[in-house]
């Protein structure tokens, strides 16, 4: 078993670089950056909302993942991006399938008209990628809020959450 890290579009090296060795840290899995770079789809974007179609996104990894032969796939998307019915998501997944995927701009402080905080990004982007794993690991949310699984409706929910799984859902986890 091993994990895929997928850029779509531009994302940074140095992201990709520290993502991969922390994923692969906390979830004692093989992590690999994959060399190709998958575009956005034009039809994702939505002019009046100015944001991507979090699904069709996702649906893109996921043949990705079938086409390539790779058990789990985390696309990186440095755009903001919805699901129908919510204004904003910070990742998607297919429950218990080959796909997820985490969108940047949201786990930024310049976002929310603040200073940069690059130890701060990092960690969100860290468990933003835990999270949307988990889900493509089968696990549904927890919860409890200081696992990296609850749901966060808002970036204090993910700063709240911790970078581990509780120990409820570690047993969930396949173990590698």
């Amino acid at each position: 078993m091993r994990i895929i890290l997928v850029p779509v579009g531009e994302v940074e090296e140095n992201l990709l670089a520290f993502l991969r060795t922390h994923i692969e840290e906390k979830l004692n899995i093989t992590t690999d950056i994959s060399k190709d770079a998958l575009p956005i789809p034009r039809r994702a974007y939505n002019r009046f909302r100015r944001q991507y179609l979090s699904t069709i996104i996702l649906r893109m990894i996921a043949s990705y993942a079938i086409v390539k032969g790779h058990e789990k796939v985390l696309g990186i998307v440095d755009k903001d991006a919805y699901v129908e019915g919510l204004n904003f998501v910070f990742g998607e997944a297919i429950l218990g399938g080959k796909a997820a995927v985490i969108y940047l701009p949201r786990l930024r402080q310049s976002f929310y008209g603040l200073p940069d905080n690059r130890k701060l990004f990092l960690e969100r982007a860290l468990k933003e990628s835990l999270h949307e794993l988990g889900h493509a690991f089968g696990l549904g949310h927890c919860p409890n809020p200081l696992c990296v699984m609850h749901f966060s409706n808002s970036i204090i929910d993910t700063d709240r959450k911790l970078a581990e799984y509780c120990d409820r859902c570690l047993r969930k986890l396949p173990r590698f």
